[in-house]
């Protein structure tokens, strides 16, 4: 992995690609989830997205709002905190068992041996999930995730369209940060001394997904453990 911008089309690391931990505690795992899990990934998330409680637009308290729209399960993440209610004043959806299942097993695979090294990947319990959809020019500024109440470590997976993915470091959005090459199917996961590592989408790259997806843009599952 490079630090700065990737240069080059979205197929030129294929021959390459792997395993690699591009900062403490950082883990990424290119093409973990096999084809037919994506697929239903994507039709478990157009399930999520329906009212209510469904996908919504989030203004910020600046009063701008986000590029990309978001469904939270288990708790509904607003800026900056979490409630039992979503954006429409219905109940959150719950929190899909099988997308825990899945997220223990991807901390487990990441750290290997090591598991019992990072803080709260051992025991790694997640009950919140936020799904982004990320259409043709969207992105997401550098932020941290410290809404939590825990350490335990952040799981990230991709569908849909390549994207540029910024992990920065833990004190400033500046420099120094390396920019990682995100595919559908890619597993991410950031925790120990990368746990509250700045990090942000700078790009997504149109018409990268694979067309069997049915997808237009970007999908990222997020899990986390609320400590709440």
């Amino acid at each position: 992995m490079t630090q700065g911008e990737l240069f080059g089309g979205p197929h030129d690391a294929a021959p390459g690609r792997g395993r690699s931990e591009p900062a403490p505690g950082a883990v990424l795992l290119p093409g973990w989830l096999e084809p037919e899990a994506q697929l239903r990934l994507v039709d478990a998330c157009r399930a999520w997205a329906r009212p209510p409680a469904g996908m919504h637009t989030v203004r910020m308290p600046t009063g701008g709002l986000m590029s990309v729209r978001m469904v939270s399960l288990g708790w509904h993440w607003y800026p900056y905190g979490y409630s039992r209610a979503a954006e429409d004043g219905t109940p959150v959806k719950p929190f899909p068992p099988e997308l825990g299942a899945l997220a223990r097993r991807a901390v487990a695979e990441a750290y290997g041996p090591a598991v019992g090294e990072v803080a709260g990947a051992a025991g790694y319990a997640p009950d919140i999930a936020i799904v982004n959809h990320y259409p043709h020019g969207a992105r997401m500024g550098l932020h941290q995730d410290r809404d939590e109440r825990a350490d335990a470590p952040v799981v990230s997976l991709s569908l849909g369209d390549t994207c540029v993915f910024r992990l920065g470091n833990t004190e400033t959005r500046t420099r120094p940060w390396t920019d990682l090459e995100l595919r559908s199917g890619d597993l991410l996961v950031f925790g120990g001394p990368a746990r509250f590592a700045y990090h942000g989408v700078t790009r997504t790259l149109p018409g990268t997904a694979d067309p069997a997806l049915g997808l237009t843009g970007r999908l990222n599952i997020t899990l986390r453990q609320s400590g709440l």
